[in-house]
């Protein structure tokens, strides 16, 4: 534990992963370090903000009580709650946007099970919406959603597009905006993350010409799901059933297969069309590609794990635009010092694959690390496990099963939507099995 006013800021045994000079560090290269000694000093200001994205429900003053809750023998100054808010619009973005551009990344070694496929490390690249104070200025600036009832609705939204590695579900870059001009735009500033060595894959929404080009040109190879509508040349017809076409000046690969999917709910059977880089059927065979597209997911996880496990669902706390943003980087920090904490935690275990690893249980375990101000600085031993990694191993969950999503309203307008529904969850508990046929090629 740190001396004297430093002493709250620490992050519990994710301390470790975030240690005091790494904090020290950015403050200084940002030129946010504190000139004078305060009550508040910028490091601890950081270390609230971090803690703070590890307890959503809680506003800053509840927050100050959990990191010092067990440092009750140490003399501590008292803070107000107006003393925390200067300490936040002091620090501003910049420390918590450098901690994160150090912290992010595949948090993976070239061992790590589930994290690449044929040599070629597996991201996605995807986009979803946080819900942020519906100030006036903030709605001035990022609008609001509209409906067929009515021209405005909801809370103001921040759109978020992530690169998420898919094997361990890490953040490798993210980038943030209002809802226009769109995912596809917003997306290509992650193209700086991507390299040779990569498969990256795309939905739908980012299949565009433009985005599929700039991809290809960084060198990774990518797998994008393309419309049904689009007819790209055929160049070549392999003995797979794919065909050799183009995209731009690159040069795909194009798959074209029916999945059916079989439920005890009856069977559904949809035609999809894939386009990919990965141009030799020897190497990168269809169906296996068909297969791995469905990787796509996990950056849905890693979302689901931030708004809803994280957040609750909630509303982000800051009511100005760069508070917004101070607490977004906050949030992502504190994302991916939790899935390092775990994917080290799994490395320990030969062929233990990451994403059965409960993030839920690396939050609660971190979360009652900080209330307990325990495992803060590392022993002289290294241990890669920790408090967080035993829980985590404690508690593997069993092999990923094959997951179907059935799209439902979330958040019904209505009791009464809600009702109309009429959706039996439990039909998509049960066990399902998945038929992937290639076809003939489509004609152009």
């Amino acid at each position: 534990m740190a001396d004297g006013v430093f002493a709250p800021g620490h992050l519990g045994e994710l301390t470790q992963i975030v240690p005091f000079e790494m904090v020290d560090e950015v403050l200084a290269e940002c030129g946010t370090a504190q000139q004078r000694l305060r009550k508040l000093p910028a490091r601890v200001g950081v270390y609230l903000l971090l803690a703070a994205a590890l307890f959503e429900e809680c506003g800053y003053p509840a927050v100050w009580s959990k990191l010092t809750g067990a440092l009750g023998s140490l003399p501590l100054p008292k803070i107000t709650a107006t003393g925390l808010w200067h300490s936040r619009c002091r620090l501003g973005v910049r420390p918590l946007r450098a901690l994160f551009d150090l912290l992010r990344g595949p948090a993976s070694a070239i061992r790590t099970a589930g994290t690449r496929w044929a040599g070629l490390l597996v991201v996605a690249i995807d986009g979803t919406y946080l819900d942020v104070a519906d100030d006036p200025d903030v709605r001035a600036r990022l609008g609001k959603g509209s409906n067929q009832y009515t021209a405005a609705s909801g809370y103001p939204q921040v759109l978020l597009v992530g690169l998420v590695a898919c094997g361990t579900r890490a953040v490798i870059d993210a980038v943030f905006g209002p809802r226009k001009p769109g995912e596809p735009v917003l997306g290509r500033r992650l193209l700086r993350s991507l390299h040779a060595g990569m498969v990256v894959l795309l939905d739908r929404g980012f299949a565009t010409n433009a985005f599929l080009q700039a991809s290809a040109d960084t060198g990774a190879d990518f797998l994008a799901r393309i419309s049904a509508a689009r007819k790209p040349p055929v160049l070549h017809r392999f003995d797979d059933g794919s065909f050799l076409s183009r995209i731009g000046t690159a040069e795909v690969r194009i798959i074209e297969c029916e999945i059916t999917i079989a439920t005890s709910a009856g069977r559904t059977t949809g035609v999809y069309r894939l386009a990919t880089t990965l141009l030799d059927p020897r190497r990168y065979p269809a169906f296996e590609l068909v297969r791995l597209y469905h990787e796509r997911w996990e950056v849905e996880s890693a979302y689901f794990a931030v708004k809803q496990s994280m957040l609750g669902r909630r509303v982000l706390r800051a009511r100005t635009l760069p508070g917004i943003a101070q607490e977004i980087y906050a949030l992502l920090t504190v994302y991916q010092v939790i899935r390092i904490a775990i994917a080290d935690a799994a490395s320990t275990v030969p062929g233990a694959d990451p994403d059965r690893a409960s993030f839920s249980v690396a939050l609660q375990t971190a979360r009652d690390q900080v209330i307990q101000a325990t495992g803060v600085i590392a022993d002289t031993t290294i241990d890669l496990v920790g408090t967080i990694g035993r829980a985590v191993l404690d508690n593997l969950m069993p092999a990923r099963r094959l997951r179907l999503s059935p799209r439902a309203v979330k958040r019904p307008l209505s009791r009464y939507a809600y009702k109309s529904l009429r959706v039996d969850r439990r039909t998509y508990k049960a066990t399902i099995s998945i038929d992937i046929l290639l076809t003939e090629p489509i004609s152009p």
